[in-house]
């Protein structure tokens, strides 16, 4: 299977398991391009590897999700089955996608979990100014004109629990326009 195929059966699959789920894909984290990224109560991270793909940019790009995304998982073809284990880390989800005439199968091999190496402020550089503006708003903070994203980030850190700003986080991303992208869908 290609990186097309698995991917529109993934999205399809993700549709699936959410009441409320906000689908990206391809959207730039750091020096990588995450292939999808879903946005619920955090943002997980979906790292495609059709049958042939190679692992090459693999540790790169999981270097990259690691910063960004609460959680990660890495979507194979059956050609990966038995060797992907061995090229994430034990936090890493790993799904497997199989074909059969018109059949898709998804075998979840193992599910994700929280990952350890998640850095809120690298999250916060995902956020487009106006989405900034918007937390320190409901927050009830100073706007900080003039101030570096960096000084904003702090303040806001300093008043306000970290599990309610990647909610609130969250909820920047599902409201956020993408339609002048092209690259979102939205449930």
């Amino acid at each position: 299977m290609n990186d097309l195929e698995i991917r529109e059966i993934l999205c399809s699959y993700i549709d699936e398991q959410y009441n409320k789920v906000r689908i990206i894909d391809e959207l730039v984290i750091g020096k990588a391009r995450a292939d999808i990224i879903t946005v619920t109560d955090n943002l997980t991270g979906y790292e495609i590897k059709g049958d042939s793909d190679s692992y090459t940019r693999l540790p790169n790009q999981i270097k990259e999700y690691n910063k960004y995304l609460q959680m990660n998982n890495i979507v194979v073809g059956s050609s990966h089955r038995k060797s992907v284990v061995s090229h994430v880390p034990e936090y890493w989800g790993i799904l497997c996608i199989t074909k059969e005439d018109e059949d898709a199968k998804i075998e979840v091999l193992r599910e994700a979990t929280r990952n350890p190496k998640f850095k809120i402020k690298a999250q916060f550089r995902l956020l487009w100014r106006r989405e900034l503006a918007n937390i320190l708003k409901i927050n009830q903070m100073p706007k900080y004109q003039n101030k570096s994203r960096k000084f904003i980030y702090d303040k806001i850190l300093e008043r306000i629990p970290q599990n309610i700003i990647e909610r609130q986080i969250c909820e920047e991303f599902f409201e956020r326009d993408y339609t002048q992208f092209g690259v979102i869908r939205k449930y």
